[in-house]
């Protein structure tokens, strides 16, 4: 190969590596890749569940937090209900009838889960959260660790915090950073 054909297979390359870095690491942008595993499920951006969460509507809004017991004591959704993501045992929520549920996690993936299992269930109004708190938390929208405000969120693993910004990524045990 000749030499001026190396530095076009060189500059192209690096601009193939440049979009898959910046598309992969944004959480909102593994959306259809969720999507297509889990295709029944509809999404809200956290722009309109901000509106939400102020009143703009609906009347009855619950939030689902489907995150490890130990992400969620780190920070959360104000309001929101932990469920165990590994067992949902999403009879056993009381959802009113007339509820609009957003349920959430990191990026939507295990969110997309049990979204699915809601509408199964009967559950209409159900939506998962675009970008998952991971994306929430980067726009600098409120997080909570009991009634107060905090900046963190558990990375869920060293490789999914890279999701995070690094502001907002909070150290836990095991952290080799």
């Amino acid at each position: 190969m000749t030499k001026h054909r190396w530095k076009w297979v060189a500059g192209l390359s690096l601009l193939l590596i440049t979009f898959v870095a910046i598309t992969v690491t944004q959480p909102s942008s593994w959306k259809p890749l969720i999507s297509a595993q889990f295709p029944g499920g509809e999404w809200v951006d956290g722009e309109t569940l901000s509106g939400w969460m102020e009143g703009a509507s609906p009347e009855i809004l619950v939030l689902l937090d489907v995150r490890t017991p130990e992400e969620y004591a780190m920070s959360h959704l104000r309001g929101a209900q932990p469920v165990d993501p590994s067992n949902p045992n999403v009879e056993g929520l009381s959802i009113p009838a007339d509820a609009t549920v957003v349920v959430y996690c990191s990026i939507g993936y295990r969110s997309a889960a049990i979204v699915e299992e809601l509408k199964d269930a009967g559950i209409d109004d159900v939506y998962n959260l675009e970008g998952g708190l991971f994306d929430w938390a980067n726009r600098d929208r409120p997080v909570y660790r009991g009634d107060k405000r905090v900046r963190e969120v558990h990375p869920f693993n060293r490789w999914w915090g890279l999701l995070l910004k690094r502001e907002r990524r909070a150290r836990t045990s095991g952290d080799d950073r």
